[in-house]
């Protein structure tokens, strides 16, 4: 059920991760497969910070917060003509 929870809160977060870093995002589908993999991303990187993710808010922040960071590895990747959109 954890699992369940931390992908639908994935795709939030990615949807409005778009919103912030781009202004328009990346499209629907890939705002929310960048919020599912911000999320992992999110809450593996607070495990390590030694930081408990145990309430939806706090899920909520760690997933917005991986997703920023990989939306914005990919602007960096983009932006230098490595990878092609």
């Amino acid at each position: 059920m954890n699992l369940i929870v931390f992908i639908i809160v994935g795709a939030i977060a990615g949807f409005l991760a778009g919103k912030v870093m781009t202004g328009h995002g990346l499209g629907l589908i890939w705002d929310i497969v960048v919020g599912i993999l911000g999320a992992f991303l999110g809450g593996w990187l607070a495990g390590l910070v030694g930081i408990a993710v145990t309430g939806t808010l706090a899920l909520i922040i760690v997933a917005f917060v991986g997703a920023v960071i990989l939306l914005g590895i990919f602007r960096l990747l983009t932006s230098r003509g490595m990878v092609r959109t």
